[in-house]
């Protein structure tokens, strides 16, 4: 397969052309014929106009592509190679919804054919490529898996907004059905990506590889989560103590702050329920995740107890600003964002919310979480809770906030960017 491909006697086709799938197709798409298949036409024409509908590649990163954009099953049967790289969200329960990667396997195996091979990047629980997926590709297509068709698994590690981690400088992680698919696998990945590849033992070993990465992640700030908690009790400000703790040489550097977005703060519910499943269940995991779905409401709770301390207990009165809305700084992406609970509770209690956000879509917002954006920042706010820390707020000063609050206003600064810079105002953050 790989000497097909260098030949150009074989195509890869990426199936999903959304933040992991597109970037994946256009870098192949430099070396050798590539297939970019999706089922939402509307983009795929944005696509044709070198315009990423996810708002992250420049229409240049499109130049000197060998690309065909399409919806259409008989244009995919023209690949050989076939990497699936469709979301796998959770469902309003927190359990795995494996609708878009399912549905994503039942198209390839209708391009199927004998000698191919299908490689998913999709984030999985341990077992979910060859006990859900294989056997729709057998049905879908007629074929045996192993004896007419290859199957591997290499998990995405491509970070939105991220310019420096690209796909061509991170270690990609490979594995294979057997020896001669993981040599394939990895060869065709060495194709794109430069820092090179590791060959895993296993599928289940590459799924499980990046299912913890997440998971690590989630649960050491959880814990930084649950320590700022308790540093507020005390009355100390935990980046002051995380910069203290900083100098021993192997401290971890972990921050309190909002899990939300496609990873991190959906990840580990993949692995508990695979866990539950076996007969174990979760306590580390389930507990982390506990902590972090619980920090918008936290936030939320806290900014409003410091407006009723400074006496405006009118909650038709009171008026909060929220700056940010997207999962992480400096990205366009909303999904799962946690800034969502912040402003949830707010409304709960009777506030009035103002949001803002230099990079999110007003109609996103409003299709995803039922509010909008305010085009213009009012100046008689209680409290400004500043949720994300986009490029375009960190130089704001303790001038601007004092001009768009009322009385002594309340900054809420979740991640702690004007740490020491806000003087006259009631300062507060995680």
């Amino acid at each position: 397969m790989y000497n097909k491909i260098i030949k150009k006697e074989a195509k890869v086709a990426v199936i999903g052309l959304g933040y992991v799938g597109l970037p994946i197709a256009l870098e192949f798409a430099k070396s050798v014929p590539v297939v970019g298949f999706d089922i939402n036409d509307a983009r795929l024409e944005m696509m044709r106009n070198k315009v990423d509908p996810s708002e992250e590649l420049p229409s240049s990163a499109f130049d000197g592509c060998d690309i065909e954009f399409t919806s259409s099953i008989d244009v995919l049967r023209t690949a050989g190679f076939f990497i699936v790289a469709v979301p796998t969200p959770i469902d309003e329960h927190n359990l795995p919804d494996l609708t878009p990667v399912l549905s994503a396997t039942r198209s390839v195996g209708k391009a199927l054919k004998k000698g191919d091979y299908v490689v998913y990047e999709s984030t999985v629980y341990p077992g979910c490529t060859e006990e859900d997926c294989i056997p729709i590709l057998e049905k879908e297509s007629g074929l045996k898996f192993k004896t007419d068709f290859k199957v591997g698994y290499s998990p995405e590690r491509i970070n939105p907004g991220d310019k420096e981690h690209t796909l061509p400088k991170i270690i990609k992680v490979v594995s294979g059905c057997d020896d001669e698919s993981l040599d394939n696998v990895a060869k065709v990945y060495e194709i794109v990506v430069k820092a090179g590849v590791h060959r895993a033992s296993s599928i289940k070993v590459a799924e499980a590889a990046k299912i913890i990465e997440n998971t690590q992640r989630d649960v050491n700030i959880a814990l930084m989560n649950e320590l700022s908690i308790i540093f507020n009790k005390v009355g100390i400000n935990t980046f002051d103590v995380l910069e203290a703790a900083g100098t021993k040489w192997n401290f971890l550097k972990f921050s309190p702050g909002l899990v939300g977005g496609h990873c991190i703060g959906v990840d580990p519910y993949y692995l508990t329920y695979k866990a539950k499943e076996l007969g174990y269940h979760s306590k580390v995991i389930t507990s982390g995740r506990e902590v972090n779905d619980g920090m918008g409401a936290y936030i939320a709770r806290e900014t409003i107890k410091k407006i009723i301390a400074k006496g405006n207990e009118g909650a038709g009165k009171t008026k909060v600003l929220v700056m940010g809305a997207t999962f992480k700084e400096n990205v366009t992406d909303i999904r799962n964002s946690k800034v969502a609970d912040v402003i949830k509770e707010l409304k709960e209690f009777g506030i009035s919310v103002d949001v803002v956000d230099p990079a999110a879509s007003s109609k996103d917002l409003k299709h995803e979480y039922g509010f909008e954006l305010t085009d213009n920042i009012a100046n008689d706010y209680d409290a400004v809770i500043v949720a994300v820390n986009h490029k375009d707020y960190l130089g704001l000063t303790e001038d601007y906030f004092d001009s768009i609050t009322k009385g002594q206003g309340i900054v809420v600064d979740v991640k702690g960017i004007y740490k020491g810079k806000i003087n006259k105002l009631t300062y507060w953050s995680l």
